[in-house]
């Protein structure tokens, strides 16, 4: 399911070891394979000039010719061997293999001053590789050197021809100071850039970290969230929109169109309305299933603000599965109610013992047997309503684990018989199947928390079966393993995945006029005698209809329980 999220996850970046001038490497690594590149070019043009100036008929200057070989040997050697931490930090190996062999090199040429050639400009390319691969001492200090260099060369034509040579000396201080200004320009160029580009890469890492805890909480909101643009493809989704859709939506490639089946397109609809009028929008619509029937959703739409001109706004749509919205509000308002219920109960305790004790000491004194029958009646079902109140309160109360007596030794086909048959006497339901087949297995169970449990079982089956023989089903079973076991079965619908989680707990149930405790009260009275209860749709033979199953398996019948 983490396909149909935006997937995102480049590695961060450890800002905390940069500082100002170590944060400029990645730019200046870039800048330096330029200035590699062209430095070897500016070599290779020299050598080239060398030979046009023969081929025109200048005379041959072979020194010239062999410093420009040697420029050019040491600008490839030095592009391929030597290896630059930025940025340049002092005049060293680095400085002196780079900017100090440009500076040998052109002062040279500029010396030798073949023909009518002026190599004066070239002094611009060490001044800015000093400038912007290094620190403002180094930029300043290299400009320093090509402005003396310039006064001597300057100084050296005077000594050689002692005429006016004030043009001379004040051409070589007017490149001298448009070179320091360059150099300044140059690094706070330099320095800028790289403060730009360490701010992108922080703005980046952040957002791909918010990116990241987004994508997480998409995925686990119990909400379905789907990501739709104004032409109506979904761009992403959240695992809990599959479960609620229903109908495969992690198997489908983003983007695709919402409406490309049937059952999505009242929610393609919801969605064109978002964009067309500009609102958020809020439905309750039935969505169909791939199996089952179809599930009610509450459809909520929010348009995501559009930041850019040219970048059209997108359809955020959440999704709840209405069944489960209104149960988790039932079951709040029910477990209130239980806890009402629970003192209530408490403080029927009471009144019921002092029932039960009046009708005892009532029954003492009678002797017409019409009386006595009425006082065990009043006895017998005042001891019932004292078991409700019990359980009640053992629902109510989270007691802590403690040692059970065991319950009574209970042959379990003729008990559930029994059970069976009082049941359908009572309810005088019809269709009813019984298949004991567990002869001769014994279980440890009070025979009451049997009976409650078979008759919320088999109520829970009668309210959805059909009326034909055999929709209800009551089998005995034992396992290969010896330990017995009972299912009642029935030929209703499905069960939704919803109800399913939510089967055994206390206060939820699919109908209103439930009270959500029977089941519940059957997992706990089975656990208290070491028994498991379970549901599953299965069918009760090869060849028989799938129906709602649920199955006890019964405890060893030796030994102590703990609950």
């Amino acid at each position: 399911m983490a396909s149909l999220l935006w997937s995102r996850g480049e590695p961060a970046t450890d800002w905390a070891a940069l500082d100002p001038l170590t944060e400029r490497g990645s730019a200046l690594q870039r800048l330096w394979r330029g200035f590699m590149t062209a430095r070897s070019f500016v070599a290779a043009v020299l050598l080239l000039l060398q030979f046009v100036s023969q081929a025109i008929g200048q005379p041959v200057h072979w020194a010239a010719i062999a410093l420009c070989c040697g420029y050019l040997a040491s600008t490839l050697l030095s592009a391929r061997f030597v290896r630059f931490q930025p940025p340049i930090r002092g005049f060293g190996v680095v400085w002196g293999v780079t900017v100090g062999i440009d500076l040998a090199t052109f002062t040279a040429l500029q010396l030798l001053q073949v023909g009518s050639i002026n190599y004066t400009p070239l002094f611009a390319l060490p001044v800015l590789m000093g400038a912007v691969l290094g620190t403002v001492t180094v930029g300043l200090g290299t400009t320093a050197a090509v402005t003396l260099l310039l006064l001597a060369d300057a100084g050296w034509r005077w000594l050689q021809l002692p005429g006016d040579s004030t043009a001379r000396f004040v051409q070589a201080a007017l490149t001298g100071t448009g070179l320091f200004v360059v150099a300044l320009l140059a690094h706070e160029l330099s320095r800028r850039l790289a403060r730009e580009e360490a701010l992108a890469l922080r703005g980046r890492s952040a957002a791909q970290m918010h990116a990241q805890v987004n994508d997480l909480v998409i995925e686990t909101l119990s909400e379905g969230v789907l990501v739709i643009d104004a032409d109506g493809r979904v761009h992403a989704a959240n695992p809990a929109a599959d479960a609620i859709l229903g109908q495969g939506l992690a198997s489908m490639p983003l983007p695709f169109t919402l409406g490309v089946l049937p059952a999505w397109r009242p929610l393609a609809a919801v969605a064109d309305q978002t964009f067309t009028r500009r609102a958020a929008q809020t439905r309750e619509l039935p969505v169909a299933q791939a199996q089952g029937a179809a599930r009610e959703v509450r459809v909520r739409t929010r348009l995501t603000p559009a930041t850019d001109r040219r970048a059209d706004s997108l359809c955020v749509m959440f999704l709840q599965d209405l069944r489960e919205l209104e149960a988790r509000i039932r079951t709040e308002k029910l477990a209130a109610m239980g806890r009402m219920s629970a003192a209530v109960a408490h403080e029927i305790r009471n009144p019921l013992a002092a029932i039960t004790q009046a009708s005892a000491l009532l029954a003492e004194d009678l002797t017409d047997p019409a009386h006595r029958r009425l006082t065990a009646m009043v006895e017998q079902n005042a001891q019932r309503l004292a078991r409700i109140v019990d359980d009640v309160l053992d629902v109510a109360r989270a007691r802590q684990q403690r040692v059970l007596p065991l319950g009574e030794q209970l042959a379990l086909d003729p008990t559930v018989r029994t059970i069976a048959e009082e049941w359908v006497r009572q309810t005088r339901r019809h269709g009813v199947l019984l298949m004991l087949e567990a002869g001769g297995s014994d279980v440890r169970f009070d025979i009451e928390h049997l009976r409650r449990i078979l008759v919320n079982l088999l109520d829970n089956a009668a309210r959805y079966a059909g009326e034909r023989d055999g929709s209800i089903q009551l089998t005995t079973h034992r396992s290969a393993k010896g330990r017995a076991g009972l299912q009642v079965w029935s030929d209703g619908a499905p069960l939704e995945p919803a109800v399913q989680r939510h089967l055994f707990e206390p206060f939820f149930s699919s109908e209103s006029r439930s009270s959500g405790l029977g089941l519940f009260l059957c997992r706990e009275l089975c656990e208290r005698h070491g028994a498991t209860i379970g549901y599953e749709r299965r069918a009760v033979s090869p060849t028989g209809p799938e129906g709602n199953a649920f199955f006890v398996s019964f405890a060893e019948s030796e030994g102590r329980l703990t609950q």
